[in-house]
């Protein structure tokens, strides 16, 4: 009897964990669907007929397909000066982000670094008060980067929070016993970290550098507030200009704008839109098993 009692006690049990899975599929199917068809549906009506996608016809998938906003979107010079701009911003933002948040955050988990909850405090500061923005940009202007291409790379590449994840990656994952038998064997600090440190680090230099990637190929308010030159006008700054400008054009209904440049403006919006999300997007799925190993040590152990 007791063998019978175990016995049904255990399919009641896998039914109940089987009506508790079938639950959570449904509701992370449903939740993925929540989160995937607004970019979805930006793509389809990106290649649609702006009045279908005003009228509220298009659901599913493009109607009377056209490409005429992405190619009003490419037509502009302008657009591939500020992809330049962007890639370089990004490429180089990222690698001197890198060169200086790693190095702090490596320093500050060293436990003979002197002063250390001193100086992190001084970090932890900074995130909750700044000088603002006209102190900073008067700041900038004495430097001489106003309208210079260094001044998207440079004045921000520091991160505090980019500098607390990393160091609780090293406090966790680079012991001092490593370091002392690197010293016995006359490794400088230097040497040790680079040499050392970094390739056991990849997980978090991986995360690290798609957050400040993402960060730079997103920017757009800096470049608004301390370059002039359209020149080195970002991609995302560009595009904002065109949003703007066609929305103003499109709500005031201007006489002398035709049907079909009121319709291409329209369609741009969404063009605008993958344009400027597409090429990161792709970067991540190279960096994803990386991503997920870095951030897991580097955010909740410690």
């Amino acid at each position: 009897m007791r063998s019978v009692a175990l016995k049904d006690k255990r399919i009641k049990s896998n039914r109940v964990d089987r009506i508790f899975s079938i639950f959570n599929y449904l509701f992370a199917a449903a939740f993925l669907l929540i989160i995937l068809y607004p970019v979805y549906f930006v793509i389809i009506a990106s290649f649609s007929n702006p009045y279908d996608v005003a009228g509220g016809r298009v659901w599913l998938w493009p109607v009377n397909f056209t490409l005429a906003g992405y190619e009003a979107v490419f037509k502009d010079s302008e657009i591939w000066i500020g992809y330049r701009n962007t890639i370089l911003y990004t490429v180089l933002g990222t690698l001197f982000g890198l060169a200086v948040n790693l190095p702090a955050a490596y320093a500050l988990s060293r436990r003979d670094l002197v002063g250390q909850k001193y100086i992190m405090l001084f970090f932890v500061f900074t995130m909750f008060f700044n000088g603002g923005l006209i102190p900073t940009y008067l700041t900038i202007k004495e430097f001489g980067l106003l309208d210079n291409f260094l001044v998207m790379i440079i004045p921000f590449a520091v991160s505090v929070y980019n500098i607390i994840v990393a160091r609780t990656f090293f406090s966790n994952n680079i012991s001092q016993e490593m370091l002392e038998a690197a010293q016995i064997d006359g490794c400088g600090n230097v040497r040790f970290f680079v040499q050392i440190v970094l390739p056991l680090s990849k997980a978090i230099i991986a995360v690290i550098a798609l957050w400040t990637a993402v960060g730079h190929w997103n920017s757009y308010f800096n470049a608004l507030i301390y370059i002039q030159d359209s020149d080195l006008y970002p991609l995302q700054l560009i595009l904002r200009n065109i949003l703007i400008t066609n929305l103003q054009q499109s709500s005031a209904g201007l006489t002398q704008l035709s049907d079909q440049a009121m319709q291409t403006g329209m369609i741009m919006r969404y063009a605008v839109v993958v344009i400027s999300t597409v090429p990161i997007m792709c970067v991540y799925p190279f960096i994803q098993k990386h991503f997920n190993q870095g951030v897991m040590i580097g955010a909740i152990k410690g």
